[in-house]
């Protein structure tokens, strides 16, 4: 499909808008990088997947890390706050048919390792996941293009 913004230019003030958000400092850009990684691998974007692993190798992360993400529950290579960041990625990605998606204990998890603007960043963090989902699976943009030459336009 072509550029959204030929026909949308609107949407580049949000997009702006969340990744000010995401580059706040509140939580490293790697822990946002290994979401967007996760979300990609259990959403079946290639797109995401791809541009993920490529941010968090300039990151410099071991081959270890970026590949144990899809098994990130068994793997040793995630700080306590990494991984609570992930569970709380899955728990809103995943339809839960006996409750809530996010309990109060995961809740609790989360803020034990997150301060306020931390915690809200994490969770603007996978809103934004979110926001450009529909466009990773219908648009379908060019995997291992930057953002903006990613479409056939």
């Amino acid at each position: 499909m072509p550029n959204p913004l030929r026909f949308l230019p609107e949407m580049a003030g949000v997009a702006e808008g969340l990744h000010k958000v995401l580059k706040n400092g509140a939580i490293p850009q790697t822990t946002i990088s290994l979401l967007q990684l996760r979300a990609g691998q259990i959403l079946g974007s290639t797109y995401f997947a791809i541009r993920e692993t490529g941010n968090l190798r300039k990151a410099g992360e071991s081959e270890e890390r970026i590949t144990a993400v899809a098994t990130w529950r068994d793997a040793p290579y995630f700080t306590d706050a990494e991984r609570v960041a992930l569970e709380l990625l899955e728990a809103v990605l995943s339809p839960n048919p006996y409750g809530e998606r996010v309990p109060d204990e995961l809740y609790a998890k989360a803020s034990a390792h997150y301060d306020d603007k931390a915690l809200w960043t994490l969770i603007m963090a996978i809103a934004h996941i979110g926001f450009f989902t529909p466009a990773a699976l219908i648009a379908k943009p060019i995997p291992g293009m930057p953002p903006g030459q990613n479409y056939s336009d």
